[in-house]
């Protein structure tokens, strides 16, 4: 019962996340965004370390360290993935696989789930994707704007896709472009200079997207590696690692364009949701780190990455924005698998 409050718990701070980084994004862009909310979640939860205690050892460091790298390049794959293929797909395939893989990894190392647990986890996935779903904007019209922020695994709300900062969580990804690579020509299927057929290959939406979510999942693969006995010490070091990948996308933006697109982060109220979506995050962080060392994997990952439902659901009482059949048919199964897994 403690795990599954736990995970959910972790779900509800990740879903807040994410929702504050898309509202500070609406006014911004992505890079500038996690620009602030990075370091803020390195700071709560360094802090948090030193409070609690714990003797940090190299090899819990290190699998944290990897976490956070892995995280971090499953966002940039996952940027990557927008760019090249539509929304409505790579969302939910990025949010299944990076659900699916830490149960399968979980299952596979011995997890023993009831039958009614089991059924729980499966609608758990199922409803995942579904509330991951959102129309295409390039239906409607082409985004090649900077790309909005940053969490490790995918939400989709009001033209947004929430990218779990699985990274790091909490932010929010509001046009369909790449963060380190120039904004491909409308109506052109654009390359980046990378000859040859295996990089064809790769490069395609859904492929993209699920090497994210292999990214993402492995972040929360790694974590639970990391043990019980360190304290909070191997979330430090995955936010470290959270922070090189943000440095180099920041450095790469710069030198391919320039300069930092979009609207600084600016006004007392947009710096404090910035402030607030870190922290939460971290929080978020704090929670599956625990709830995955004294519970079963497979649980832990599959109950913590329902937090799009979260984000959707505060997006529709903020902002009134309409749900679509398909997430509504997403957060009722949610609701169901989370009953099934507590009676279990």
């Amino acid at each position: 019962m403690m795990v599954t409050a736990l995970a959910l718990g972790a779900a509800l701070a990740y879903g807040a996340a994410d929702f504050l980084g898309g509202a500070v994004a609406r006014r911004s862009t992505a890079l500038r965004a996690v620009a602030l909310c990075v370091p803020t979640g390195l700071t709560v939860v360094l802090v948090a370390a030193l409070l609690i205690g714990g003797s940090p050892s190299g090899t819990a460091m290190l699998w944290g360290l990897g976490a956070g790298l892995a995280g971090g390049t499953g966002l940039l794959v996952f940027y990557r993935a927008l760019a090249r293929g539509p929304m409505s797909v790579t969302a939910p395939v990025s949010a299944l696989f990076a659900a699916v893989l830490p149960v399968a990894v979980g299952v596979l190392r011995g997890d023993r789930l009831s039958g009614g647990v089991l059924v729980g986890v499966a609608l758990c996935l199922i409803a995942i994707a579904l509330v991951s779903m959102e129309s295409d904007p390039a239906d409607a019209q082409a985004a090649p704007d900077a790309v909005a922020s940053v969490p490790v695994t995918v939400a989709a709300a009001a033209g947004q896709v929430h990218a779990g900062d699985r990274f790091g969580h909490g932010t929010v990804l509001q046009a369909q472009t790449d963060p380190v690579a120039p904004v491909r020509p409308r109506g052109k299927r654009w390359s980046p200079g990378l000859g040859g057929r295996p990089w064809r290959l790769l490069d395609n939406g859904p492929v993209m997207a699920g090497l994210s979510g292999v990214c993402f999942g492995t972040f929360l693969i790694l974590l639970k590696e990391a043990g019980d006995d360190t304290g909070l010490w191997p979330l430090v070091a995955s936010r470290v690692g959270n922070l090189l990948v943000v440095g180099i996308a920041l450095i790469a933006t710069v030198r391919l364009s320039g300069a930092l697109p979009g609207t600084p982060v600016s006004g007392r109220l947009l710096i404090g949701l910035a402030l607030l979506s870190g922290a939460l995050d971290a929080s978020a962080n704090a929670l599956y780190f625990v709830a995955a060392q004294q519970g079963v994997l497979s649980l832990a990952a599959v109950l913590s990455s329902l937090y799009p439902a979260v984000t959707v659901l505060l997006a529709r009482i903020v902002y009134s924005e309409r749900l679509r059949a398909v997430q509504r048919v997403g957060l009722v199964m949610a609701a169901a698998g989370v009953i099934l897994v507590t009676a279990g």
